[in-house]
């Protein structure tokens, strides 16, 4: 791609793939991808950081902390995905290829030779990583050049390495801010449900972090991994459906424990009230946790819903708001099993994630059917639904004052129950929480 016309051809190609259906509803994802590719070929390699990225294209302020606001890794991670979800279905047709690898904010750019030039295969990659003594010139980033392996193969092997710094990062994280809060803060004893059950059990508590990785999968696959699948490590139920290079990237996406960035401080926040009351929590990622851990008489919180967090499934029986994944929306919304006067059956969030609009989250304390431990589930239809049922379960006050009005008390035999939280949207972060509804579930116990 050394001439005009070349270079020309191309961005048509850039078009139709930002106008085409995989990147319909994202204005954002849209906006990304033009930005990073016009910076690549202009050789700005300078502006394909978080940070800048996030100033530039998102208007954060110069000293925004990436580590607290993941627009651009979230947003990068949705491009990914629908790249491929175009790919898989406009692949044969496609002169071009773009490609974003994992960990990198820097696309690859691959173009197949026509059939009248012998059916050369021809790639045109920018680099992975720019390095300030070889930074390629405009030309240079879009220039045809042969290739044995086409560099979407090359960013595959990086993937793993990815994951497991990935890994390796977030529990750094999590026991920094953990050490960080025990370290400068003293949160009010816990004496209101749940945590009253949870830290005067003599029980030990497992907190379960949800799975985004197999979230996005059922989004990229269209398809649905029920707990059965995810219990068996089954998490692609139908490979033959996909095509070899959603299939490969698939495997590799899969690999190690991730969990969703919400849920850091969620954990924190718990783990700071277990400290406070002279307990414990252990954290597990999803993945990690086997059906026969949840069969025992342990406390759980699990984080997330079904889709995120297939384990989350197994206490559907017990709820009365239950999340239904909605086939023409492609999104989960909330059922109510048993309206109550003034409440709706289904509630419908008007924003997936990182979107603007409403969306709707649950708080359940329910019992583990044949044990005698308890459960807590905080889910959100999406990550800004779980953030909010993660903020208000751990801000004390207001639920005491919430669970009160509800008729719950803290005091007396044990109540499970359950709170649909509605709340807003904007940017990925949600705001105005409020309590649509609460039921008292019945089966009640006092053990």
């Amino acid at each position: 791609m050394e001439t005009e016309e070349d270079i020309a051809a191309f961005k048509r190609h850039l078009q139709e793939v930002i106008e085409g259906a995989a990147f319909k509803g994202s204005h954002r994802s849209r906006q990304f991808l033009e930005y990073i590719v016009e910076q690549s070929l202009a050789g700005h390699f300078e502006s394909l950081k978080e940070r800048v990225i996030g100033v530039e294209l998102f208007g954060r302020p110069t000293t925004y902390d990436t580590s607290d606001d993941a627009i651009v890794r979230v947003t990068a991670s949705d491009v990914r995905k629908r790249l491929l979800q175009h790919y898989g279905q406009q692949g044969g047709v496609s002169e071009f290829r773009i490609a974003l690898p994992l960990g990198s904010y820097i696309p690859e750019i691959t173009r197949e030779a026509r059939a009248e030039a012998n059916h050369a295969t021809a790639a045109a990659a920018v680099p992975a990583a720019a390095h300030a003594d070889a930074i390629p010139s405009p030309q240079e980033a879009v220039s045809s050049v042969p290739t044995a392996e086409p560099a979407h193969s090359q960013s595959t092997k990086k993937g793993w390495l990815y994951f497991l710094c990935g890994a390796v990062v977030l529990n750094l994280a999590i026991w920094a801010m953990v050490w960080n809060h025990f370290s400068h803060a003293t949160p009010p004893s816990a004496s209101v449900l749940p945590w009253s059950v949870f830290f005067h059990s003599p029980r030990p508590t497992q907190l379960i972090t949800s799975d985004p990785n197999i979230a996005e999968m059922q989004g990229l696959t269209h398809s649905r991994i029920s707990v059965s699948d995810y219990a068996n490590r089954n998490y692609i139920p139908d490979p033959d459906k996909l095509t070899p290079e959603v299939l490969q990237f698939a495997r590799v996406y899969l690999r190690g424990d991730k969990a969703a960035a919400v849920d850091t401080p969620i954990a924190v926040n718990i783990a700071e009230l277990a400290e406070t009351n002279a307990r414990k929590i252990s954290v597990h990622a999803a993945r990690s946790v086997r059906l026969s851990d949840l069969e025992t008489d342990d406390n759980f919180i699990l984080l997330g819903s079904p889709r995120s967090d297939p384990w989350s499934a197994l206490f559907n029986d017990e709820l009365d708001f239950r999340f239904v994944f909605d086939q023409a929306s492609e999104q989960e919304v909330i059922h109510n099993t048993h309206p109550r006067p003034h409440e709706s059956v289904d509630y419908v969030p008007t924003a997936l994630g990182w979107a603007t609009g409403e969306s709707y989250a649950i708080i359940a304390l329910v019992q583990n059917p044949d044990q005698n431990g308890q459960v807590l589930l905080l889910a959100g239809a999406n990550g800004e639904g779980t953030e909010a049922a993660g903020r208000l379960v751990t801000d004390l006050p207001r639920l005491s004052t919430i669970l009160q009005k509800c008729g719950i008390s803290s005091s007396g035999p044990l109540q499970h129950f359950e709170l649909l939280l509605h709340l807003h949207t904007m940017a990925g972060s949600p705001s105005n929480i409020d309590v649509a509804a609460c039921h008292i579930l019945a089966g009640n116990s006092s053990k």
